[in-house]
């Protein structure tokens, strides 16, 4: 199948009972069970399973190619719930411009329970190999990378990994699974906030995770179970809605994205242009490889704080706000929003500086777009 017909087809979208041609939602806390002594029913309680929440956790296994999916009350929810299948002793490599949230958890929890998180370059892979240990357990990645779209060698680093013994995750927001499949590069497990491109619209909070390993299926089952970080039934079902047109509106997106980046290296006021697929980019090769196109995000640094505080004064059209992924555009100023929960250490060493500015491109009209960015910068 491709994009648009899987993301509506192979999956629950017609209710098994009516009929109906939406999934419903289940909206019930718990479920009336027949008897005591008959086959056990599917559903008990809601935060051990609720068919509006089992409808999109299958569908997005359908979007991975994975043999299981689990979804979470938010991104940081799943990402948590990842970090903690780690034990007492053990080592984590992470990104060293990871997602700010994954930071935090990894400085500020993990040390509580003698997990000892380090935040490397991951562009190289002799460079992970060197800071490899015999306690590390998983290594993370995240690419292309929030806020400056750095990318890593997905199955350079699986690879790696599968001969180590060592767990891999990737958070593939950014991408999504439309673009990107780190499953099929050999990643254990795969991440997304749901928040952004798979639901689109900025009115929900979802996380979601797959994987084909059976054991770490059941490991997250029984977290998701007792953390109690499942996803509300209204969100899930947004998210489901959503989906289905995941496909047109990533494909607009995606277009924006690129005929920006490409007007944003003309502009004298700009500085640097950070997208996956410019030939300026160091590992533009690498993303190609792996990718199908450079995705719907881009980050910009202006050349100094003046020319900052006026572009953000004169723009029209995007909104300045956090997150990313709807169907308008969004700017975000990474210093004070995604990673403002770092310290100005921890973002000087990540390389973010505070002129930088993150553009995730909706579905507008791709004129509008361009001459708004051109007044606000002139």
């Amino acid at each position: 199948m491709d994009i648009n017909t899987k993301l509506l087809h192979g999956y629950p979208v017609v209710d098994p009972f009516t009929g109906a041609a939406s999934i419903p939602k289940y909206q019930t806390s718990t479920f009336n069970q027949k008897d005591l002594t008959g086959p056990k029913q599917p559903y008990s309680y809601t935060r051990f399973g609720n068919p509006t929440v089992a409808a999109l956790e299958e569908g997005y296994a359908h979007l991975t190619n994975a043999t299981h999916a689990l979804a979470f009350a938010s991104g940081m929810a799943a990402i948590s719930n990842i970090l903690m299948l780690l034990k007492s002793g053990d080592h984590v490599i992470l990104p060293i411009e990871v997602y700010g949230g994954t930071c935090q958890f990894a400085t500020a929890i993990l040390p509580s329970y003698n997990i000892e998180a380090e935040f490397i370059d991951m562009s190289s892979i002799k460079n992970i190999e060197q800071h490899i240990r015999e306690n590390t357990k998983m290594i993370y990645i995240e690419t292309p990378s929030n806020p400056l779209l750095k990318v890593s060698d997905i199955k350079g680093i699986t690879d790696l990994a599968s001969e180590k013994g060592i767990m891999t995750v990737a958070d593939n927001t950014f991408m999504t699974a439309l673009y990107q499949q780190p499953l099929e590069l050999g990643v254990d497990i795969v991440i997304e906030s749901a928040t952004k491109f798979i639901n689109g619209h900025s009115d929900v909070v979802c996380g979601l995770i797959a994987t084909n390993d059976e054991a770490i299926y059941e490991k997250l089952v029984l977290f998701q179970k007792n953390f109690g970080g499942i996803v509300g039934v209204d969100d899930a079902w947004l998210v489901l809605r959503g989906m289905k047109t995941m496909g047109l509106r990533m494909e607009r997106s995606v277009y924006n994205a690129e005929k920006i980046a490409e007007f944003l290296l003309t502009q004298e006021k700009v500085a640097k242009v950070y997208y996956p697929t410019l030939s300026q980019h160091p590992l533009s090769d690498v993303h190609k490889k792996q990718a199908a196109n450079g995705g719907a995000v881009l980050s910009f640094e202006l050349r100094d704080e003046e020319a900052l505080n006026s572009f953000i004064e004169k723009k029209q059209i995007p909104i300045l706000a956090v997150s990313l992924g709807g169907v308008e555009s969004i700017i975000s100023h990474p210093t004070t929003m995604s990673h403002a929960c770092l310290t100005e250490e921890e973002r000087r060493h990540q390389g973010i500086s505070n002129t930088l500015l993150r553009l995730s491109c909706g579905i507008e009209d791709l004129d509008d777009l361009l001459q708004d960015l051109e007044q606000a910068l002139n």
